[in-house]
């Protein structure tokens, strides 16, 4: 439990330190995609909703970690998903329209307006990759340590 205790500070610790880093990222990318450059006042209040998507996602992620394993409904990635309304509504108060999506990316993430969805750690950073690694590999031993592995006479 220890070394799972550890990989979850350090993944939660890693999602506070990068979530706000993502949020302005994803606003300066398509803004200057869009307008040609950065507005310091739309970077401004990137920054500010970086800070609150940490205050808000940062710490329901961080909850989860702490949580027993046996508690979790989700995952920690799902929770960063719902981060993508951070940026998208910066992206919309400074007139950037949506961008196309593909239809899959239409019908599970409606309101990512600019296709922002992280579909791994390493999308909101790529520093998070291996902590998302280290902690999902520390949680399924835990896991199997619990609940042991295979039943009913089948082999390994």
């Amino acid at each position: 439990m220890v070394v799972l205790e550890e990989q979850a500070r350090a993944l939660a610790d890693g999602v506070d330190a990068a979530l706000p880093r993502w949020v302005e990222r994803s606003v300066e990318h398509l803004l200057v995609a869009y307008k040609g450059s950065v507005e310091p006042a739309v970077m401004a209040a990137a920054r500010e909703a970086g800070e609150e998507a940490k205050a808000d996602v940062g710490v329901r992620v961080r909850a989860l970690l702490e949580a027993d394993i046996d508690e979790q409904r989700t995952n920690p990635l799902t929770i960063l998903r719902q981060a993508v309304r951070y940026p998208t509504e910066v992206l919309r108060q400074a007139g950037v329209p949506p961008v196309r999506r593909d239809g899959f990316a239409e019908e599970r993430f409606p309101d990512d307006d600019y296709d922002l969805t992280p579909t791994s750690f390493a999308d909101i950073d790529p520093s998070l990759f291996d902590a998302g690694l280290a902690w999902g590999a520390a949680k399924a031993w835990v896991h199997k340590q619990r609940h042991g592995g295979p039943r009913n006479g089948a082999s390994q």
